[in-house]
């Protein structure tokens, strides 16, 4: 596979068979083809056989970026506008003094009490059902915590497309498959959901708002047509992604308490900074179990210094949580409308980020950069979607609003021309 003799999709041999073609014990094979599973450079589909993974689990997609050459307004990044983050010293200190009052030592509660009963207080007004908490060192983790507390290599996983990159990267990197579901904006097609499980799907993860890279918000309709579908299913692992928790305009409809195992996840990067690594995770007693299992066996918990500075951070009112909704929703819709005053197709109902699908993606992020803009390419995010580009509206300017849309709109050629079904 080094060399490239065994190319992408390739079929392997049975293992037996491999085995008598090079004079070796069948365990010996057994071994290597598990190792190359979990280390993601080929897939094991049952009955149907091993292939070689279209690219290595470890080649992430954020090499599949534009370079911003100086001049260059970047609206591709996906972080949040700084000048809505709030200052972190003072509850840091308040924090910090706190520890000297009482040093966190071996052997203590992983999380902060103030901070579980505040979360829990959170989950309790958006409809999350009872469960365990844990604090994980952000969304991703709690991602990856989870879907190793339940799956072996091999597994698949239903994942949004286009979805955020760092999930369709993790999943094949734990030696999993990735089936995708489409989407729009009010989250996943049911019916996208029903066949996948229906394929064998073991695992479903969603994100509940500001899906990354469309916005898309699960409704009220779509959650009910959802948890029906998970009902039929209850063996299924579902994960939910709610890391836009305080920057979104829109209410949450979880689909917790579906199925048996399941897992609900909040950030806090989003609303008071990406480098605050902390997440709140709760779910069923297994699954929150397994995963304090795991930290127990490795990093112990998430600093209790971190915990009681976001803890200080909620008691002050730090973060205006709906005047940051409302200018994030402000842009977002800004660009969206100047998009469609000039006949250009976008989506976005929630979060920073708007999505627009293209009939040419190399060729409009080209033209977006040499006339000024770096936009994200929309390779980041799809397996099987079509084409598309994201813009990242945190930071945009209301006299850019225009300028950025007449420059898309020229990218992407005459409107009756362009097609995207």
């Amino acid at each position: 596979m080094g060399s490239g003799e065994l190319r992408p999709g390739q079929l392997l041999p049975p293992m037996r068979e491999l085995a008598e073609r090079l004079g070796v014990n069948p365990n010996t094979v057994a071994a290597a083809y598990r190792t190359l599973r979990e280390r993601g450079v080929i897939e094991t589909a049952g009955r149907r056989g091993s292939r070689v993974r279209p690219a290595p689990a470890t080649t992430g997609r954020d090499h599949i970026r534009v370079d911003v050459p100086e001049g260059v307004r970047d609206v591709s990044s996906g972080n949040p506008d700084p000048a809505l983050l709030p200052a972190l010293a003072a509850a840091f200190a308040a924090a910090a003094a706190e520890g000297d009052r009482a040093p966190v030592l071996y052997g203590e509660a992983p999380v902060d009490p103030e901070l579980a009963r505040i979360a829990r207080d959170g989950f309790d007004a958006d409809g999350v059902p009872e469960g365990p908490l844990a604090v994980v060192s952000g969304a991703l983790d709690a991602v990856e915590r989870v879907l190793a507390a339940h799956l072996k290599p091999g597994d698949t996983v239903a994942v949004e497309d286009p979805g955020w990159s760092r999930t369709l990267d993790l999943v094949p990197a734990l030696g999993l498959r990735t089936v995708p579901v489409g989407l729009d904006d009010e989250g996943p097609y049911a019916d996208d959901v029903r066949r996948a499980l229906e394929s064998g799907a073991r695992a479903l993860i969603v994100t509940d708002r500001a899906q990354n890279p469309t916005g898309a918000a699960v409704s009220a309709a779509r959650a009910r047509a959802l948890r029906s579908v998970l009902r039929e299913y209850p063996e299924t692992l579902l994960i939910e992604d709610d890391h836009g928790h305080g920057i979104v305009d829109v209410p949450l409809h979880p689909l917790a308490g579906a199925t048996r195992h399941w897992a609900f996840v909040r950030s806090a990067a989003k609303a008071y900074g990406p480098d605050l690594r902390l997440a709140l995770l709760t779910g069923d007693a297994v699954t929150v179990d397994r995963v304090h299992g795991r930290q127990r066996l490795g990093p112990g918990w998430v600093s209790r210094l971190m915990q009681r500075a976001l803890v200080r951070l909620w008691a002050d009112g730090a973060v205006d949580t709906r005047a940051v909704a409302a200018a994030y929703g402000r842009r977002r819709d800004a660009l969206i409308g100047a998009l469609g005053r000039r006949g250009v197709v976008a989506q976005g109902r929630s979060g920073m980020n708007v999505w627009l699908p293209v009939p040419d993606e190399t060729g409009a992020v080209a033209r977006l950069l040499h006339a000024g803009w770096a936009v994200a390419p929309g390779a980041r995010f799809r397996l099987s979607a079509p084409p598309g580009i994201r813009v990242t509206v945190s930071t945009l300017a209301g006299d850019e609003t225009e300028a950025l849309a007449d420059a898309i709109a020229s990218a992407l050629g005459p409107a009756p021309a362009r097609s995207y079904v």
